[in-house]
Formats: C-alpha cells, sequence, structure tokens
C-alpha cells in the first residue's frame, strides 16, 4: 500500500526525533562519563605530585641514618611519645630540658635526600618538611634490620633499591626548600611548637611513601608508617661510617 505524502513526512518526522534522541542519549552519557577528566584542574598541588621515575633515580643513595634531634646517635634527647603510643603516628623528639628548652635547636637530615615538601603544613601542624630518601637494602630476605652502604662506582648493587621518606612537623625555621638535595647530618630546620599550640618538640614520622602527602599525626592504622627509632638503629651504618656531624650551637 502506497503512503499519501501526509503520512510519509509524518514518519520522516518520527524516524527523526528518534534519531535525534538517541544522539543526545549518546552524547549525555558521553559527557558524564568525561566529565570528571574534562574538569580535572591542569594544575595539581606539589602535595599530591608523584616524583617521576627519572626523579627517583637521580636521589642520591644513602649510605646510612642518624637520628634527627640531638646527637647522630640519639643522645641529648628523649622520645617523649613513641610510634604507636596512643595511636601516634611517629616519634616526639625533644631536648633533655624539657618544655620549651628545645625551642630553636637545629634539626638534622637523617640521610641523603631531596626534599620533597617544606611549607606550612595547617592547623596543628605548623610548619612541615619532608625528605625522601633512597637506599640500598642489603639483608637476606630483605629485612630491615640490616646495614645500609652505598655501591661503588662500577661495582654492582647487590640489594634492593628502596625508598623512604623522613617527617619533620611542627618546626619554626625551615632551611631548605622543594627540590634541594640534602646531606646526612645537614641542618635543614629548628624545633618549634605548631605555630604555639604545643610545648617545643619535633614530630617526627618516617614512612614508606613517596609522595609529600601531609596527613594526620594519630591513626590506628599503620600502613605506611615504620617505626622510626627502629628503622635508624637497623640502618645506622658500621662504625667506620661513624664521622659525626657538625657541633650543636
Amino acid at each position: 500500500m502506497k503512503l499519501g505524502p501526509g503520512k510519509g513526512r509524518t514518519t520522516f518526522k518520527i524516524a527523526l526525533s528518534i534519531f535525534a534522541l538517541f544522539i543526545l542519549s549518546f552524547a549525555a552519557t558521553l559527557a558524564i562519563r568525561l566529565w570528571p577528566e574534562l574538569m580535572r584542574p591542569k594544575y595539581v598541588d606539589p602535595a599530591f605530585r608523584l616524583p617521576s621515575p627519572l626523579e627517583l633515580a637521580s636521589l642520591p643513595t644513602a649510605a646510612r641514618f642518624d637520628f634527627p634531634l640531638g646527637s647522630e646517635n640519639g643522645a641529648m634527647s628523649y622520645n617523649a611519645q613513641r610510634f604507636t603510643e596512643n595511636h601516634h603516628l611517629g616519634d616526639d623528639l625533644n631536648g633533655i630540658g624539657g618544655e620549651n628548652s628545645d625551642l630553636g635547636d637545629p634539626i638534622y637530615a637523617i640521610a641523603d635526600g631531596r626534599v620533597l615538601l617544606a611549607r606550612d603544613g595547617g592547623p596543628s601542624w605548623g610548619n612541615v618538611v619532608i625528605v625522601l630518601h633512597a637506599y640500598i637494602e642489603n639483608g637476606a630476605g630483605g629485612s630491615r634490620a640490616t646495614t645500609t652502604k652505598p655501591a661503588r662506582v662500577g661495582e654492582p648493587i647487590n640489594g634492593e633499591r628502596k625508598y623512604v621518606q623522613s617527617y619533620y612537623g611542627h618546626v619554626q625555621t625551615m632551611l631548605v626548600h622543594k627540590g634541594n638535595n640534602v646531606r646526612r647530618g645537614q641542618q635543614i630546620a629548628t624545633v618549634g611548637t605548631g605555630g604555639g599550640r604545643y610545648f617545643a618538640h619535633l614530630h617526627f614520622e618516617m614512612r614508606e611513601f613517596i609522595t609529600p602527602f601531609i596527613g594526620p599525626g594519630y591513626r590506628a592504622d599503620t600502613r605506611g608508617r615504620l617505626d622510626p627509632t627502629a628503622f635508624i638503629e637497623a640502618h645506622r651504618g658500621a662504625p667506620e661510617d661513624d664521622v659525626g656531624r657538625a657541633r650543636m650551637r
């Protein structure tokens, strides 16, 4: 049966409407799926940037680790609140005089590395410095309870290259900037009070992260965090490496 001119135009309009609805539906679905990517900010805050493989490869290899406050073996300081105590994610290190007697005392880089972050950490943190370290784990079975030694030029590295970050919180004065390379024993900051919130002390953490994430100071879940004292004691190096550091002022 042949359709009249009026019915043919009606059928064409219906088909065109169905096609238009299909296109609109497809475009809406595509926009919904792509919207997060389209709206993703082009600038990413440094606190959420991961170092590139090239940056990681260029990190100096730490020969050994020392304590950040007092002497390089931890003398002239004490641990007021240890890792996991009250769900604490680090160690609270104080000068032996207590209270504010250590305000302004030097804070040292625990090993060779590169500064990932040096800035105000927000309420309750004050200034925060985060340093990324590369080291060679030489222990059998990957145990952390081993010494670390740098490979000489041309010498094969017998061990796994690992990364750890040291975190220095509540500091008063920051003496380094993001991107600076630092040496073990170099002064990088001074002890502070978290903007006047606490008695002077250093909130010190060690993490398996490679991103300059500030995060909480207390949490029951300690995944990604390391016991700072245990790690340093296990990675202090051989006695002949203990060349000391600058005398405290």
